[in-house]
């Protein structure tokens, strides 16, 4: 019990709980949608522009945000971005119409922009080397059940007081996550109250100095890295989009069961993140590979999301489309864990910085595969049409993971330091 709240652990814990509420806070609209949608008569493409209003703002801030947490620590960036968000999503609830569910959603974007290159900046100081994968895995795990929660949570919650209410819960919950964030977080591990020698002999140790980022040099490191989260992005915001609405429409069902086979799917999810985390640390500690523990990862991973699509596009079947889409997120989920990873293993230094740089092509991809979702379904009334530009781009991002080179660290003197083989165990455990 005592090694559970331990002050690595405690840090875990609280991200874990950040990355689950700001994907609740982020998707709860998927769900709401089929009340604030009758309210101010809006159309599928009007709902996609809803969707992805709050991924402009989110695209801007994702490296912006990295380097504030670089340089100003994620303890005041996570504080300030937390008040922001739980205000927007306060903001949701009190929409009149499109216009201001567009600015609400804005405003959300606007404040979980930093978030996770923020987290992935305290992670790269409170979690070991060989334990980055798993720490990413499970708090984007965390997100998942926040995706598998939403629709259940928010259809209740519609059921008993109305679409409005489910944002102001939701919102409450945020203050709550701020207010334990700036209780507990240090931004130097050796300096909170709890931790112990035991823990700080695993963990990186601190840079002395600040340097400046290398801005041109470090993107054109992180491009690849960026193209292929792109890739993966685009299958992401098209699930946390449509998702519950596909079943609800696609298939008639009421709001009730839809919540249930949505659920389903990101339950699939959490289970991917979890076990993609845990998987390619294991790689690692067993190889010493970073190309195999990270690019081969993901590369087979986004095959196996391409091939369980398929099936969809020869039947309409509820249950054949339960499991294609199921098994899909499942193996996009995977990718996560070596993903996120990939920037600390790239440039440590500037781990906000570069994971913000990759998560932009996710917020690029959250701003046009939901629109072009709903246009697709709008033009066309196929609910499965949509998924052909997953498939497509999985395709792309299988090719492209072999130009990531996780293995070749970012030296801000030149482009990359030589490639010097990891050994297995012991070289995961420095830094």
């Amino acid at each position: 019990m005592k090694k559970m709240f331990r002050a690595t652990n405690v840090v875990l814990m609280l991200l874990c709980l950040m990355y689950f509420i700001t994907y609740l806070d982020r998707v709860n609209v998927s769900t709401a949608a089929a009340g604030f949608s009758k309210d101010f008569d809006l159309n599928k493409t009007q709902i996609g522009f809803v969707f992805s209003a709050f991924a402009y703002p989110y695209l801007i801030f994702q490296i912006i945000g990295g380097w504030v947490s670089d340089r100003f620590g994620a303890k005041r960036t996570l504080i300030a971005c937390g008040l922001l968000w739980a205000g927007a999503t306060v903001l949701t609830g009190l929409a009149g119409g499109l216009v201001s569910l567009l600015v609400a959603r804005v405003l959300l974007g606007l404040g979980e922009g930093a978030t996770f290159p923020a987290a992935t900046s305290a992670m790269a100081r409170w979690v070991a080397k060989e334990k980055r994968g798993y720490a990413q895995g499970i708090t984007h795990a965390a997100a998942r059940i926040g995706n598998a929660v939403a629709p259940g949570v928010v259809v209740a919650i519609m059921a008993a007081y109305g679409w409005r209410e489910s944002f102001f819960a939701c919102a409450a919950l945020s203050f709550v996550w701020v207010l334990l964030w700036w209780a507990t977080f240090t931004e130097k591990p050796v300096d909170h109250p709890r931790i112990t020698v035991e823990e700080t002999a695993f963990l990186p140790v601190p840079a002395t100095t600040k340097p400046a980022v290398p801005w041109g040099p470090l993107f054109r490191r992180m491009w690849p890295v960026t193209i292929v989260y792109f890739c993966y992005g685009w299958t992401l915001w098209l699930f946390l989009s449509w998702i519950p609405q596909y079943f609800l429409h696609s298939y008639d069902l009421d709001l009730k069961k839809s919540a249930v086979f949505a659920s389903s799917v990101f339950f699939a999810g959490v289970i991917g993140d979890t076990l993609g985390g845990i998987v390619t640390d294991r790689i690692l500690v067993k190889t010493g590979s970073l190309h195999r523990a990270r690019s081969w990862m993901v590369a087979i991973c986004m095959g196996l999301t391409l091939l369980a699509l398929i099936p969809m596009m020869f039947t309409h079947q509820l249950y054949v489309s339960l499991a294609c889409l199921s098994a899909g997120f499942f193996f996009a989920e995977m990718t996560i864990g070596p993903m996120w990873a990939i920037p600390m293993d790239i440039a440590p230094e500037f781990s906000g910085t570069a994971s913000g740089m990759m998560n932009t092509g996710s917020a690029l991809a959250a701003i046009i595969s939901p629109v072009i979702g709903g246009l697709l379904i709008d033009r066309t009334g196929n609910w499965e049409l949509p998924f052909v530009g997953s498939m497509i781009l999985m395709a792309v991002g299988v090719v492209l993971a072999f130009r990531m080179q996780p293995e070749s660290r970012f030296d801000r003197g030149a482009a990359a330091e030589p490639v010097v083989p990891v050994r297995p165990v012991v070289a995961a455990r420095r830094t």
